[in-house]
């Protein structure tokens, strides 16, 4: 049986909404009812996963999954950065900046490079390749990033030419030899 798996990236949050690097913060108030109000336009699912932040489980719970929490879905770590604007970051220390987006193995942050991101993200993935079935994940952008990247067999400079808004979602299927990226004609139809 093919598998069916839909991601979704959380619903915005403060610091979605002034360029900060996330911490642990929960969904905006507009952002939860939202998210609430598309629940009756959610595919039904065999399996759900959340990543284990506040956003993505407040994401899930708005829209009535009953979500596994799954580490393997947690967003970048951007370690000493977290909730910081990156604005701010880019005045105080542009080299670290610019070194974190060339360089897929920069850390300057002391977090989670990119290209652990894409191992952990397209190592997920591959995990689900033979679950068979519809799935639903709720996650983040960066995460749905490298999932992307990861299906298409992208180069990891191609991770930010992909904007994922919070709310949107990914469509991809597995039809036991590949994932294939799914293009939807609306939001969360079907």
């Amino acid at each position: 049986m093919p598998t069916r798996l839909t991601l979704i990236c959380h619903g915005a949050t403060a610091a979605t909404r002034s360029g900060a690097f996330p911490a642990d913060e929960p969904l905006e108030e507009r952002a939860l009812a939202r998210t609430a109000a598309l629940q009756p336009m959610i595919r039904r699912a065999d399996r759900a996963w959340t990543s284990p932040a506040l956003r993505a489980r407040q994401t899930a719970a708005a829209l009535g999954l009953d979500a596994a929490a799954e580490p393997a879905l947690r967003d970048v770590d951007a370690g000493r950065w977290a909730g910081r604007r990156l604005q701010e970051i880019q005045a105080e220390e542009p080299e670290s900046v610019i070194a974190w987006l060339a360089d897929p193995d920069a850390a300057p942050h002391d977090g989670e490079t990119l290209s652990a991101l894409l191992g952990r993200a397209g190592a997920w993935l591959d995990a689900r390749a033979g679950d068979g079935g519809p799935g639903i994940a709720v996650t983040h952008a960066a995460v749905i990033r490298a999932v992307i990247l990861h299906v298409l067999a992208a180069p990891a400079s191609s991770f930010w030419r992909i904007d994922v808004a919070p709310l949107s979602l990914v469509e991809l299927s597995h039809d036991g030899r590949r994932w294939a990226w799914r293009a939807s004609s609306l939001p969360f139809a079907g």
